[in-house]
C-alpha cells in the first residue's frame, strides 16, 4: 500500500526493526549451553545473504566453525593479540582494558567466519570501477544483517577483531585472495545487557547523534566550518 507515493509499514513492523535495532549488543560473557537450532541457523544465514550488494556480486561466503581444537587455537591466537594490544595502552587505558573481556570464541554454540572475495562477480562489477572497497562494504552489510537477524531470533553476536587475517587463512585454508573480515561468536544466550559493555567498563560512551549529522557541508563537532 502506498500513499502519496510512500511505502506503508505496518507500525508492528516498524517497531519491532527499532526494538531489535536498540537491543542488539557485542555479545562476549552472556553465551548459554544451549545448542543452536538448526532451522534458526538458516534463517539468520539467509538474512545475511539477502544483503545488498555492489553489482549483485554478493562477494561474502560463511564458513561455519564448530570444531573445539580450532576454536581453541583461534581463542589463543586472540589472546595473545589481546596481550599486544594491552601492552600498548598507557596505564589508566589497560587497566580499564583488563576489565574487558573481547571475545567469546569457545562458549558460544558456532564460529561464523564471514569473508570478502574481491574476484567474485568477475572483473567489471558494476558500481566497483570508482570505489574500490564497495565490496567490502557489501560483505559488512551482509555482517549487520546477520546480527539483527540473530539479535530478532533472540541470539547473541560478538564480532572477535583481536586477530591476524593471514593467521585464519591459514587456520581455516582460506585462499590466499580472500579476506576474513568477521569472526562471529554466535549463539543463544541468557541474557543482552541493557548497556554495551565499553560503556559499562569506561571504556567509550556514544557520540550523540546531533555530532554526527552534517547539512549541506562538513562542520567539526563544534559546529565550525
Amino acid at each position: 500500500m502506498t500513499t502519496a507515493g510512500t511505502l506503508t509499514t505496518p507500525e508492528r513492523l516498524r517497531d519491532a526493526l527499532y526494538e531489535v535495532v536498540g537491543r542488539r549488543r557485542d555479545v562476549r560473557r552472556e553465551f548459554s549451553d544451549v545448542p543452536l537450532d538448526d532451522d534458526v541457523l538458516h534463517r539468520v544465514l539467509a538474512a545475511a545473504h539477502a544483503a545488498p550488494s555492489v553489482g549483485n556480486s554478493q562477494p561474502w561466503d560463511f564458513v561455519l566453525v564448530r570444531d573445539p581444537a580450532t576454536r581453541e587455537a583461534f581463542r589463543d591466537h586472540v589472546a595473545a593479540e589481546r596481550g599486544v594490544f594491552g601492552e600498548s595502552l598507557p596505564p589508566e587505558r589497560r587497566e580499564t582494558f583488563a576489565r574487558i573481556k573481547v571475545e567469546g570464541i569457545c562458549e558460544a554454540a558456532l564460529g561464523v567466519v564471514v569473508t570478502y572475495d574481491a574476484t567474485r562477480g568477475g572483473p567489471h562489477v558494476l558500481g566497483r570501477h570508482a570505489i574500490a572497497d564497495a565490496g567490502l562494504y557489501s560483505t559488512c552489510l551482509a555482517v549487520q544483517n546477520l546480527w539483527l537477524a540473530a539479535t530478532a531470533e533472540g541470539l547473541g553476536v560478538g564480532w572477535v577483531s583481536f586477530y591476524r587475517p593471514p593467521f585464519l587463512r591459514d587456520l581455516l585454508g582460506i585462499p590466499g585472495h580472500v579476506l576474513p573480515v568477521a569472526w562471529l561468536c554466535l549463539g543463544p544466550v541468557t541474557h543482552l545487557e541493557e548497556v554495551p559493555d565499553l560503556e559499562r567498563h569506561g571504556w567509550r560512551s556514544r557520540r550523540p547523534l546531533e555530532a554526527a549529522v552534517h547539512h549541506d557541508r562538513w562542520h567539526d563537532e563544534q559546529g565550525d566550518a
